[in-house]
């Protein structure tokens, strides 16, 4: 049986949540995967709370940052669509 990678993911999952994206999809991926190893019987089962702690940091950075692009998008539209208005109207 494979040793369990919990504490990594864990780690992946809380960077994701504080620094950058890409740890938080990271975590997602590899959470996944060993949990599915686990289910299997393949890997300890030992750190499964911590794989599924992590997975779900990495799932929350990811959800986070997709609702934060989104609501600077439209943002970024309202914002372009007063200055075009604001243009327009002033001679």
């Amino acid at each position: 049986m494979r040793p369990h990678r919990g504490t990594m993911i864990l780690v992946l999952g809380i960077l994701g949540l504080v620094l950058c994206v890409i740890c938080g999809i990271i975590a997602w991926v590899m959470g996944n995967a060993d949990l599915r190893e686990m289910d299997a019987g393949r890997m300890d089962q030992t750190g499964r709370g911590l794989t599924q702690a992590g997975k779900i940091c990495g799932m929350i950075s990811v959800i986070l940052n997709i609702v934060a692009v989104g609501i600077w998008l439209v943002l970024v539209v309202i914002i372009g669509l007063g200055a075009a208005a604001g243009a327009a109207g002033s001679p």
